[in-house]
């Protein structure tokens, strides 16, 4: 994505049972970074203690001092790191939270966003309860201290049955690991096997790093206790109609990641040959916006006939651009993060492939790049549908306010933009990929039709932007 204006909220990963847990865990987040750049975690379990380690930034910078491992000592580890959609970019936000109640400590890692955090939280606060934290993350671990169950398995079960909105929760008890997921199954969980132990974490990609095989999806509504004594799962919530985030294909996961049971990597060149189909065009070379509209750009060229070609290179040692919440230093990441190659765009007429367009200020940018470089014609292919609606499950996006496609039609975008043409693809063409069930995915950004209302927690999140 070229705006660099929507994000993931987190990725979790927790390992069981194996010598240098966290150590594992760090190279398991390292593969996870894309999905949260903001801080990292990691927490351990040895003789019936949690140890903890976590700070503000990136996976190799916070852990950029090994000896810390030293005291992540165990064979159990949960690892976080977060970009935030709720609750401010602080230190005493960092994940994984730890707490001790009634003489057990409990450790815990989320993805996702609650749609009835106020309602929750307030109820909470009513009957005493203090919150240490601005995250939604830290309801979860009050409901499970208030729980009435006698076993830690029993009272995450009985407290997921209060919650609404996207969640994946990885926690870390004394001797366990207990993996859950909301029932609409908004984000990608996924169970893994390593030399006989179990791996949990957001994407597969996590899973390469360390040579563990994906085994299956944590399903829709499932509660996962990984434990000396095996496996053991519930589904205490009752059975929701599934609404798969769609933008984890699009736009966020990794390509080399399976996630909701298909190879990401497929789905994009999907994305792209049915882009070609719907918004045909005379051109001699298609080019990719690095790095997330590579693979679409290739199903385009494909389908098209269009030769591909490397025409944008981008510096990967230049963090994302809305890392930096200034609009100037935005505006220079830009011209940073890629430049033109002129010796292969000059005199040629380009098709440029991006996954979104969300303001529209990067893409014009973008296109007057190609442009000065030497480009007889530009035409603009999106491998998505226009986004109207803000997100309430677990994505950090602009307010219905900022969209472009809440302010311009297609035609003013493409005046906008100043290109000869500009073709989204539509949101039939996006669901008509034949190994995925057309139903079993949230488009709400696309169509503002959501799976499930958003509740006050939602609304207030859209009115403030928070995190």
């Amino acid at each position: 994505m070229a705006e660099g204006m929507i994000h993931d909220k987190c990725g979790v990963f927790g390992i069981f049972g194996t010598r240098k847990a966290s150590e594992l865990a760090y190279f398991g987040l390292y593969s996870l970074q894309h999905r949260g750049q903001e801080s990292a975690g990691i927490v351990s379990s040895h003789k019936g203690k949690l140890h903890l380690y976590k700070g503000m930034g990136e996976v190799s910078d916070v852990f950029s001092d090994k000896t810390v491992f030293s005291r992540l000592k165990g064979k159990i580890a949960v690892g976080h790191t977060r970009y935030s959609t709720t609750g401010a970019s602080s230190i005493t936000n960092i994940q994984p939270f730890v707490i001790t109640s009634r003489d057990k400590m409990l450790a815990v890692a989320h993805n996702g966003n609650l749609t009835n955090s106020i309602p929750l939280k307030n109820k909470l606060e009513e009957r005493g309860s203090i919150f240490q934290t601005t995250s939604d993350s830290e309801i979860i671990l009050h409901l499970v201290a208030r729980s009435k169950a006698t076993t830690t398995f029993g009272k995450i079960c009985e407290a997921v049955k209060n919650l609404q909105g996207a969640f994946c929760y990885l926690f870390c008890t004394e001797d366990s690991i207990i993996a859950v997921r909301d029932p609409w199954g908004f984000r990608p969980l996924a169970l893994g096997k390593l030399n006989g132990h179990w791996v949990v974490a957001s994407e597969t990609c996590a899973f390469d790093i360390i040579g563990a095989k994906y085994v299956r999806d944590i399903e829709p509504g499932e509660v996962l206790e990984i434990s000396e004594n095996g496996l053991q799962t519930e589904f205490p919530q009752k059975k929701k109609k599934q609404s798969s985030c769609i933008f984890e294909y699009i736009y966020f996961s990794r390509p080399d990641s399976v996630i909701f049971g298909e190879n990401v990597d497929k789905v994009r060149r999907r994305l792209g040959r049915l882009l070609a189909r719907e918004h045909p065009v005379e051109a001699d070379i298609v080019i990719g916006i690095p790095d997330s509209a590579n693979t679409a750009a290739l199903g385009f060229s494909e389908q098209s006939g269009i030769r591909f070609e490397i025409g944008l290179i981008r510096n990967h040692y230049v963090g994302r651009s809305f890392i930096d919440p200034e609009q100037k230093i935005r505006d220079l990441d830009v011209k940073i993060k890629f430049n033109p190659v002129k010796g292969v765009i000059e005199g040629q007429r380009v098709v440029l492939v991006d996954d979104s367009i969300v303001r529209g200020t990067t893409s014009k940018k973008l296109v007057q790049m190609v442009r000065n470089a030497g480009a007889k014609e530009v035409h603009f292919r999106v491998s998505s549908p226009p986004i109207i609606a803000p997100c309430f499950f677990g994505i950090d996006m602009p307010t219905r306010e900022e969209f472009i496609a809440n302010q311009k039609s297609i035609e003013e975008i493409r005046q906008y933009l100043k290109v000869e043409s500009l073709g989204y693809l539509s949101v039939d063409g996006m669901l008509a990929m034949p190994s995925l069930p057309h139903n079993n995915f949230c488009v709400g950004c696309f169509t503002n039709k959501y799976p499930l209302g958003v509740g006050e927690s939602g609304k207030q999140k859209n009115k403030l932007r928070l995190g």
